[in-house]
């Protein structure tokens, strides 16, 4: 039990990566992480005819034939970066600057444990 110290991101293993052959025919492998995923493609991208990498809702974010995975991996992670940015505003009564909602500094951290208890 964590005691309420939840992770703040999580995966529910349903990304899928999908590798396309002319000759082979279509291999699909479900990746817990975009991270994962990633370097699934970097390793097969030249091997198969296309890679593709789909969301959870089925949607496919990245395909091989329309750019390559280090431009996408590139813009995956500054819109990754830019959304930790817009977090949102809490009011530490520490007044500790990097004290934020999903990551508290070590007093708020003790007491939201002390007030579990």
């Amino acid at each position: 039990m964590t005691a309420g110290l939840d992770p703040t991101e999580e995966y529910d293993g349903s990304i899928t990566v999908r590798l396309l052959d002319d000759h082979a025919g279509t291999e699909q492998i479900n990746c817990s992480s975009y991270e994962e995923a990633i370097e699934i493609v970097k390793e097969n991208q030249y091997s198969v005819t296309v890679a593709k990498i789909v969301d959870r809702d089925n949607n496919v974010v990245f395909t091989s034939a329309d750019m390559e995975i280090e431009d996408w991996e590139s813009v995956w992670r500054q819109e990754r970066r830019r959304q930790n940015v817009n977090v949102e505003e809490y009011d530490c009564p520490y007044d500790s600057v990097s004290c934020f909602v999903d990551d508290l500094c070590v007093q708020c951290k003790i007491d939201k444990v002390q007030t579990q208890y």
